[in-house]
């Protein structure tokens, strides 16, 4: 039916390529006109474009002009000519949909999406509010910048390259600490920030956005507003690495011993009997009545769930999960002693990146290496979040309309599919089957030495490390070079990939290592020792081979992983093949499709009379699987929703508070905040103990108590006492309320005004920061108690949405209380104390940091108390 439709109407990229008709046109017009320009005239046109904007033109009116000169600099600069399927592909990420939200361009792979985002990128950044092209990894973002740059430079436009813990600014000529840092000089964070458009991974992005909101000091202070992203990779960034939020902590002081106690005792337990996964999907384990005996037993205790010991349970069920879900070279690596995340979608290793909740350092135990302290949460926000606060936002991918719904209720973004420039002949061929493991790989080991020996590349994916070094050996018995790419050598993979082309090639990669990498049948000509003429020679014979041969060797989770990696291959119309290799032992398909796959298989091999060894091409079995792939995709889309309901009730109070923050940090109209809080807790005094209607239920020495601890300044005389009941209650609020005002003028007046304003400033941050963090602790352990509120009938989202209401508005009382008892007793402290962020356990810190204050040196604020007992604490 859907074919036939396409028939009628055309295909979903016919209908986009007659939509731009009109643009497409008018561009290829502009271009003899713009040839003819010298070098300064065309970058006179930049100047032109701005003062057009500034009249009162919108970026639409002035598209074509812009788009023709990016196209003309692109050609003299870098000896590229924009094809007219990038200029659709550069309006579509610059055009918004009728929600006003942006689009994602899909293209596929080697297209040339770098290049396409120069077009976007120049007429935002014409206003100068600044672009962010936002990339997967930390090679990406410096090699783009410094690929793209000549381009920008022609025309004007200054560019950042945001690398971890370092910072550049494109510049030609300019050598950084090594050949890979080539034109990229050494910036400020700031001024990369303030350049017309600015490259980086959606950490640094993100990371930055939390330490801004951190920010003791206006300077330090280093993003400018959020005004338009370019995701590459979008499905990868926005989708991918969405379950997984942005933290900033610092150590806590739990003990780390109970890790170790409990990695020994963990693997005595037995399955079934001891414990039970209580949910498959969501991986939870619960210990059974004669688990929790045997651990009451060893751990010397009468009843494990009693407020004293429940803590233990989160140490038991964490060493459990270490033990049973998370495998060595698959989850995770270990590597100079500490245990590195392995991206489940891209094989990559995540250094910093920890698990939360103690389940990293349970992994740690289990491994017998040093168990890191654990941490407490200064700041986070999820990347679905952080990336909905840009004013427009748009992404690029070649595998995005398998997750089409995602980002429309998500992010609101539309998918819309791009053709390629040349016409497209890869050939996908139908999955083998085979009914044990061991047969499948001798099947692909095989194969991969037949066309290894025909001289024929070949690109084999694999869904894990193991799996890789498992093929490895296989086929360094039979003699076969290759090369492993995987987790455990990510920082070759660029250069690995992109030889993946060469005669005879065999290439072993986890996933998607590699990508954003372009594979050229016959190896990339950068970095290769070969002429001209020897690169052609090698490309033909690749071509006359068949071009790139991508095997899969398991199928992934996602559709979308499966399509990326059959991507790599027919590359802007070349030649190429692909096939996937399955078995009924594959984890997908035991989980789920299993029983119904099997006796299918059965059914059919039994009908051909088959030997087990053999394979078959079975539609109904690639359907099943299939099916088991859009459910997983579909419980994962749905765990991603589930993350951003909790989290919206956070979102709110985090929008809120650092609005806040940047109100504090810029000292707008302080003195009247704290005026109108030191009024509201007198308020809340006179309520408290002035409730009855005559004298003797009302508690005018507990008042008077209260005051004086608020206002050291309130006379000490024998008959205070008397006087406050001799006061009308209303009469009373207006003297204190005076009384505030006065003894505050006497403290601006002995400190100076500007003295005055830095305090406010510094009383009223430290406030917000100590109750911000401890809210956040407290909204993380909610989070982990709310799913017991699914026993008793309750929707644990409404419970937590009211929790987190009730515990904010605890937070705002709770923070007032704070200014207020320290503003009147205060005194400017030498330094204000660095927050040293931690970014999932990697210590990050911002130049120009304050000196530390000992923790037994007198709080800044002036209460007379230590600094770990007052605004030192937690």
């Amino acid at each position: 039916m859907i074919r036939l439709l396409d028939k009628i109407v055309g295909t979903p990229e016919d209908r986009i390529w007659k939509k731009y008709r009109s643009l497409r046109e008018r561009v290829n017009e502009l271009e003899r006109h713009f040839e003819e320009l010298a070098d300064g005239e065309l970058r006179e046109q930049t100047d032109l474009f701005r003062q057009q904007l500034k009249r009162g033109k919108s970026e639409d009116d002035i598209l074509p002009e812009a788009f023709a000169v990016v196209r003309e600099a692109a050609k003299r600069t870098l000896k590229q000519r924009h094809f007219d399927v990038q200029i659709v592909g550069g309006a579509v990420l610059h055009s918004q949909n009728k929600n006003r939200k942006g689009s994602i361009a899909e293209m596929k792979t080697g297209e040339g999406k770098t290049l396409v985002a120069t077009l976007p990128a120049y007429l935002n950044a014409l206003s100068g509010k600044g672009v962010h092209v936002v990339t997967v990894n930390d090679y990406l973002a410096r090699r783009d910048p410094v690929w793209m740059g000549p381009i920008y430079h022609m025309l004007g436009l200054t560019v950042g390259c945001l690398q971890n813990d370092e910072t550049f600014i494109y510049e030609p000529g300019a050598s950084g600490k090594d050949p890979s840092y080539r034109h990229l000089r050494p910036a400020d964070r700031k001024d990369a920030y303030l350049c017309d458009v600015v490259y980086g991974t959606n950490n640094e992005f993100g990371f930055d956005y939390l330490r801004d909101n951190m920010a003791v000091d206006p300077d330090l202070q280093v993003q400018r507003e959020l005004n338009y992203a370019i995701i590459d990779e979008v499905d990868n960034i926005l989708i991918d690495e969405a379950r997984t939020p942005l933290i900033i902590s610092g150590p806590s002081q739990d003990p780390v011993q109970f890790y170790y106690t409990m990695a020994k005792l963990a693997p005595r337990l037995r399955s079934d009997s001891d414990y039970t996964m209580i949910d498959e999907r969501s991986q939870a384990i619960s210990l059974t009545d004669a688990g929790i005996s045997k651990m009451q037993r060893w751990l010397k205790v009468d009843n494990l769930y009693s407020p004293e010991n429940s803590h233990l349970v989160r140490y038991v069920e964490n060493a459990l999960k270490a033990i049973v879900l998370f495998n060595r070279n698959k989850e995770y690596v270990v590597r100079d002693g500490e245990v590195v995340i392995v991206d489940e979608f891209t094989g990559r290793l995540q250094p910093g990146r920890r698990w939360a909740n103690g389940l990293h350092q349970a992994i740690e135990a289990k491994e017998g290496i040093r168990v890191q302290q654990e941490t407490k949460t200064y700041a986070t926000i999820t990347l679905q979040n952080y990336f909905r606060m840009y004013k427009k936002l748009a992404g690029m991918t070649g595998t995005a309309l398998t997750e089409e719904e995602e980002f429309l209720k998500i992010y609101g973004l539309e998918v819309v599919p791009i053709r390629t420039n040349a016409p497209f002949v890869r050939i996908d061929h139908a999955d083998l089957i085979y009914q044990s493991e061991s047969a499948k790989w001798k099947a692909v080991a095989d194969d991969i030495e037949d066309m290894h020996r025909q001289q024929r590349p070949v690109l084999v994916g694999t869904t894990s490390i193991e799996n890789s070094e498992k093929l490895s050996k296989l086929l360094e018995r039979r003699g076969v070079s290759h090369q492993v790419l995987n987790a455990k050598q990510h920082e070759r993979e660029a250069y690995v990939v992109a030889q993946a082309g060469r005669p005879g090639a065999v290439t072993v990669a986890t996933n998607m290592a590699g990508r954003g990498t372009d594979i050229v049948l016959g190896g990339n000509p950068e970095g290769l020792d070969l002429d001209e003429s020897e690169w052609q020679r090698d490309h033909d014979a690749v071509v006359e081979q068949g071009g790139l041969m991508v095997i899969g060797t398991e199928h992934h989770e996602s559709r979308r992983i499966d399509n990326q990696l059959r991507g790599r291959s027919g590359r802007q119309g070349d030649p190429g093949e692909t096939r996937f290799y399955a078995s009924m032992e594959d984890e997908i398909i035991k989980r789920f499709g299993g029983e119904r796959a099997g006796n299918l298989m059965s059914k059919v091999s039994g009908w051909a009379g088959m030997d087990k060894g053999a394979p078959i091409e079975s539609g109904a079995i690639t359907k099943i699987l299939e099916g088991a792939q859009s459910r997983v995709e579909g419980y994962h889309f749905e765990a991603r929703k589930h993350l951003l309901d909790f989290d919206a009730a956070l979102n709110g109070q985090r929008s809120k508070i650092y609005e806040t923050r940047h109100d504090i940090l810029h000292g707008n109209g302080l003195r009247g905040s704290i005026l109108g809080m030191a009024e509201e807790k007198i308020d809340e005094l006179l309520a408290q103990h002035l409730t009855g209607n005559v004298d003797e239920d009302r508690d005018y020495r507990g008042l008077l108590e209260n005051l004086r601890a608020i206002f050291p300044t309130l006379p000490e005389s024998a008959d205070s006492e008397e006087k406050l009941r001799a006061t009308k209650p209303s009469d009373l609020k207006s003297a204190l309320v005076a009384h505030a005002e006065d003894a505050y003028n006497e403290k601006e007046e002995e400190l100076g005004s500007e003295r005055m304003r830095e305090i406010e400033r510094i009383i009223m941050l430290r406030a917000l920061d100590l109750h911000w963090v401890q809210q956040l602790t407290d909204i993380q352990e909610l989070r982990q108690e709310i799913g017991l509120q699914a026993y008793g009938q309750r929707n644990p989202l409404v419970v937590y949405q009211r929790e987190a209401r009730q515990r904010y508005r605890d937070l705002l009382t709770s923070m007032r209380d704070d200014v207020v008892h320290s503003v009147y007793r205060l005194s400017l402290a030498p330094a204000a104390t660095p927050m040293k962020a931690v970014s999932n356990g990697r210590a990050r810190s911002r130049n120009g940091a304050a000196r530390k204050i000992g923790r037994n040196a007198p709080c800044y604020c002036g209460s007379g108390k230590k600094f770990k007992r007052c605004h030192g604490r937690g």
